[in-house]
């Protein structure tokens, strides 16, 4: 009995060696488990992390005041108490609009791993991302204007600002989106998936692991790798019709390319592809391998696959609500039109 035990156990650990190996050689990647080296790949060198810019960026993230209406945050779509996405299909914003393009709204955890933003990737960075849904209409429509005017408005934030940058900054428009750009990049979330190839053997199961080696087998890592396990451009559809793709008017870039989305807390950023048209994520792997790779993937296999997807649910910061400074005379009103 204990030479079975003991068999086990050391087939148990020579799996778990070897698919470290396995997983690198197919370019999964962990997030650092050294906050030193963490913070080389989230940071942004012209416009360094610092705990008052971050402490600022939460309290602007969460600020409905930005918007036209009064009523919209970058939190209303990307909610952070969840999957940091908003869980419906299309994206609502101003006036209650859907998104006219019914384009789901990704998830802002690990969003700095990416190095496309947008479905489009039409963005390099956060940075340039924060500023987009602040002025679109069917987001939360604000000018640049009433941004600043908001702002500025409230000596709280002014005192905030030039604790972060300085007594001469300049409170504008590219300032607010920086800075909210800067607590985004904090927006990781290590998992058991890290500690694994980490070196902790132990992190994950072998049954997360088997459905790792199927995710690897059947090519899923050739676009999902890297620490963001995903983040970058593909072609889509690669091999076969998407059967949703009549739902919305959306084709990707110039180049009919998408960017492709993390798997880093997937089975908590439903629903599914850039329109949102898939709720299960089963199903949504059975039409990856049909759509992009051109193989049929079992329900079996399905089932494996999301079974290691699973050891990718990630830590999250831990966050305490901003109290954010009360209006003035000079705050912009809301506006419903």
């Amino acid at each position: 009995m204990k030479t079975i035990i003991l068999s086990t156990l050391v087939a148990s650990s020579l799996m778990a060696s070897s698919m470290v190996k396995t997983a690198t050689e197919a370019g999964l990647a962990p997030i650092p488990a050294s906050q030193s080296e963490l913070l080389k790949l989230i940071d942004n060198p012209k416009n360094p992390i610092t705990d008052a810019k971050v402490e600022l960026g939460k309290m602007l993230y969460f600020e409905p005041r930005l918007s036209k209406s009064g009523l919209i945050s970058c939190n209303t779509c990307h909610n952070l108490s969840e999957g940091g996405d908003d869980g419906v299909s299309a994206a609502i914003g101003h006036k209650w609009t859907a998104n006219p393009h019914h384009l789901n709204s990704p998830t802002v955890y690990n969003a700095v791993f990416f190095s496309a933003q947008f479905w489009d990737g039409r963005d390099p960075n956060l940075e340039k991302q924060a500023q987009g849904p602040i002025q679109a209409h069917p987001e939360m429509s604000a000018t640049t204007e009433h941004v600043e005017q908001t702002v500025n408005s409230m000596p709280a934030y002014v005192r905030a600002f030039k604790k972060a940058y300085g007594a001469d900054v300049k409170i504008d428009f590219e300032k607010v989106a920086d800075t909210i750009a800067t607590f985004e990049r904090t927006l990781v979330t290590p998992s058991r998936f890290d500690e694994y190839l980490n070196c902790c053997e132990k992190a994950m199961s072998n049954e997360e692991l088997e459905g790792m080696k199927v995710f690897i087998d059947k090519g899923c890592a050739t676009c999902h790798n890297g620490v963001g396990m995903g983040g970058s451009m593909n072609m889509f559809p690669v091999m076969g019709q998407f059967k949703h793709a009549n739902v919305g008017d959306f084709k990707g870039d110039a180049n009919g390319m998408v960017k492709v989305p993390t798997l880093r807390n997937i089975t908590q950023t439903a629903p599914y592809f850039h329109n949102g048209t898939v709720w299960s994520l089963a199903e949504a792997i059975k039409i990856m391998g049909e759509t992009q790779l051109g193989i049929k993937i079992s329900d079996k296999e399905a089932a494996q696959i999301e079974t290691f997807l699973g050891a990718l649910e990630g830590q999250k910061p831990a966050l305490t609500m901003p109290m954010l400074p009360a209006s003035t005379a000079t705050t912009p009103k809301p506006q419903m039109n």
